[in-house]
């Protein structure tokens, strides 16, 4: 099996409105940096995002940023991690998507759950086998969990969309979770 080089780590540019939230970034960029993996995200220094990252960075992983230039008077960026500054929205989530052996998908908005929708599908076209993890802290995806589940009951997707998705709700377990599975 080869060695998972760097998770796409997909999550809100907000903190939201549960402190586990803030506390399960810090994991995820404490447990990515000391597997050796690189952290990929969308490039702002705020949010999930920027906790995840900079916890990542602090503890002296590799992390790399991917954010378009019009975004950076918004979100920012972070100091000393690599940051790739795109033009596009669009063009991000592609370098994300390229750039990333696995993903970790966490709570977000509208932005996550585009990332979200687009490699579940990328996945169920077989345009990619690489493993997905949701963080299901505090049952947030159970909700999403129920619209996929909704979706093949009414014949729109097949079954193997949903038996492809995990949920863990430790941050650790779910680093451990994509290790595992890494591509050969």
């Amino acid at each position: 099996m080869a060695k998972l080089r760097s998770i796409g780590v997909f999550c809100g540019s907000k903190l939201g409105e549960r402190s586990s939230y803030e506390l399960a970034a810090e994991a995820v960029g404490q447990a990515i940096a000391g597997a050796g993996a690189r952290l990929v995200y969308g490039g702002g220094d705020v949010g999930l995002m920027g906790v995840a990252a900079s916890t990542a960075a602090a503890q002296g992983g590799d992390v790399l940023g991917i954010i378009p230039g019009f975004l950076i008077a918004r979100e920012g960026h972070l100091d000393g991690v690599e940051v790739r500054i795109v033009e596009t929205m669009s063009e991000r989530k592609q370098q994300l998507i390229a750039e990333s052996d696995a993903y970790l998908i966490m709570p977000g908005g509208t932005g996550t759950l585009e990332e979200v929708f687009d490699v579940v599908s990328r996945q169920q076209l077989g345009l990619h086998d690489k493993p997905i993890v949701f963080l299901d802290i505090d049952g947030f995806w159970q909700p999403f969990m129920h619209l996929l589940d909704h979706t093949v009951t009414e014949g729109f997707s097949p079954q193997t969309i949903a038996d492809h998705i995990v949920l863990e709700a430790d941050p650790k377990k779910a680093v451990d979770l994509l290790l595992e599975t890494a591509p050969a």
